[in-house]
C-alpha cells in the first residue's frame, strides 16, 4: 500500500463544492442508537463491516476482524479479543466458502440468543466447494448483503426500519458508477487476455468480459499455498514474457518468490501491472470507491499501459461519512456523506441557513459533531480556509 502524499484541500465558502441537498433528504434522526444503545455488529472482513456501517449508520457499532491490507488473510489466527468481539455481536456478516471458517468456530463456542448471522455464500446460493471464495468482487454480492443487513437490523431495531431500508436503497444506487465502469470495460475490451496470480478479482474480471488465461490450477495452487506444476509455471511465464496478455493482476497481500518472479517478468516485458487486494485498503476507501478504484486501475492499464504496482491510487483527499451536527438543540446537518478526490474542484450550493458554513466548520474541526466522521489525507494542517467574513 502506498503511503498517501501530503494533500492540500483549499476551501472557499463562496465557491466550494458539493450538492448536499440530495444527501440530507435521506437523512436519519439526530440521535444515534436506542435506549439500549446501538446494535453491536461484526464483519469478518472489513469490506463487509463497511457495508454494515453504511446501512446501520448511527444505530450500529461495527468492528472488523480482518482489516489489514498489508497482511496475508490466509495466515489469520483468531485471538482472544476477536473471540470476545464475536461473542458480543448481535449481527455478524461473513463470507463463507471456507474463507473465514474461524468465525463458525467462535460463533459455536459463544452462542447468543437472537444473534443474526449473514453469510454471503448462502445469499448467493453457492456450494462450499466452489473454486473462488473472493465473493465481494462479484458485482451481485453486496446488494444482497446490504438487503440482508437492512432486514436483520430492522428486526433488531424495528423503530428504525425505514432508515435502514432507505440506506439500503442509497447503497445500491451508489454502486452504479462501479457497475457502469465494468460495463464500459466489457463494451470496449471484451475478450482481452489477462494473467493473474490468484483468483482474487476473477469475478470482476469475468463481469468485465476479460479472458483469464492463467491456468486455473496455478491460481488454485498459489491461493492454497501448494506447489504448482512446472508446466503451469512455464505457461504463466510464457504468457507474460511473450506479451500474450495485456495486463497482469497481482495479489498485493499474498506474495512469495514465485509470484515475485512473475511480477519481475511483467516489469521486464513492460506488461502493465494492477495490484489487487483481499482486504479493503483503509482509511480513505469505502467498498464502492475501492471497487471503482480497482476498475479504474484496470482501465488505465488497458488504455494507457499504466501500472498500479505496489498499491491502489491514493484514496480521496476528504471523506465525510454520516456527519450530523446540531446547533442550539436544532439539527442542522443529518447523515451527510461524500468524498472529494485530490485535485478536484467542487461547489457547495444551498439556500441561506442550509448549513453550508456549519459543514465547512465541522470539516475543519471548528464545530463539534453529533455523529459521523471526517477523514482528511494529511490531516487538518493541510487545509486552506477563506471564511465568508474575516473577523
Amino acid at each position: 500500500m502506498k503511503v498517501p502524499p501530503r494533500t492540500s484541500v483549499f476551501v472557499n465558502v463562496a465557491v466550494l463544492a458539493m450538492v448536499a441537498a440530495g444527501v440530507v433528504a435521506t437523512a436519519a434522526p439526530a440521535l444515534a442508537g436506542t435506549a439500549s444503545g446501538p446494535v453491536v455488529a461484526v464483519g469478518a472482513e472489513n469490506e463487509y463491516a463497511d457495508v454494515i456501517s453504511q446501512i446501520g449508520g448511527p444505530y450500529v457499532r461495527v468492528s472488523a476482524i480482518m482489516s489489514n491490507p498489508n497482511t496475508d488473510p490466509h495466515e489469520f489466527e483468531a485471538s482472544a479479543s476477536v473471540a470476545e468481539a464475536v461473542s458480543r455481536a448481535e449481527l455478524i456478516v461473513q463470507n463463507g466458502v471456507g474463507y473465514d471458517t474461524f468465525m463458525n468456530k467462535i460463533e459455536a463456542a459463544s452462542p447468543r440468543r437472537g444473534r443474526d448471522v449473514v453469510v454471503a455464500q448462502q445469499l448467493l446460493g453457492l456450494s462450499s466447494n466452489i473454486f473462488n471464495p473472493h465473493l465481494w468482487y462479484d458485482p451481485g454480492t453486496m446488494p444482497l448483503v446490504a438487503k440482508a443487513v437492512a432486514t436483520d437490523l430492522s428486526k433488531l431495531e424495528p423503530a428504525h426500519g425505514a432508515y435502514f431500508r432507505a440506506r439500503d436503497s442509497s447503497f445500491v444506487k451508489s454502486l452504479q458508477p462501479w457497475l457502469a465502469a465494468i460495463a464500459s470495460l466489457k463494451k470496449r475490451y471484451s475478450g482481452t487476455p489477462v494473467a493473474v496470480t490468484e483468483p482474487v478479482a476473477d469475478y470482476m474480471l469475468m463481469a468485465a468480459g476479460a479472458d483469464i488465461v492463467t491456468p486455473q490450477s496455478l491460481e488454485a495452487a498459489i491461493m492454497n499455498g501448494t506447489d504448482p506444476s512446472p508446466q503451469d509455471i512455464t505457461t504463466e511465464d510464457s504468457l507474460i514474457s511473450g506479451h500474450k496478455v495485456k495486463v497482469f493482476l497481482y495479489n498485493q497481500q499474498v506474495t512469495d518468490s514465485l509470484t515475485a518472479s512473475f511480477l519481475a517478468d511483467a516489469n521486464k516485458a513492460h506488461v502493465p501491472v494492477v495490484s489487487v487486494y483481499e482486504t479493503m485498503p483503509v482509511p480513505g476507501y469505502h467498498y464502492q470507491s475501492w471497487m471503482l478504484a480497482e476498475v479504474d486501475a484496470l482501465q488505465a492499464a488497458l488504455v494507457k499501459g499504466t501500472s498500479e504496482e505496489g498499491g491502489l491510487p491514493d484514496g480521496p483527499a476528504l471523506v465525510v461519512d454520516g456527519l450530523s451536527v446540531s446547533l442550539s438543540g436544532r439539527q442542522v446537518l443529518r447523515q451527510v456523506s461524500f468524498s472529494i478526490g485530490a485535485g478536484q474542484v467542487n461547489g457547495l450550493i444551498g439556500m441561506n441557513g442550509a448549513g453550508k458554513t456549519t459543514l465547512l466548520r465541522a470539516v475543519l474541526g471548528l464545530q463539534p459533531i453529533s455523529s459521523g466522521r471526517v477523514h482528511l489525507a494529511g490531516g487538518r494542517r493541510s487545509i486552506g480556509y477563506v471564511p465568508q467574513k474575516v473577523l
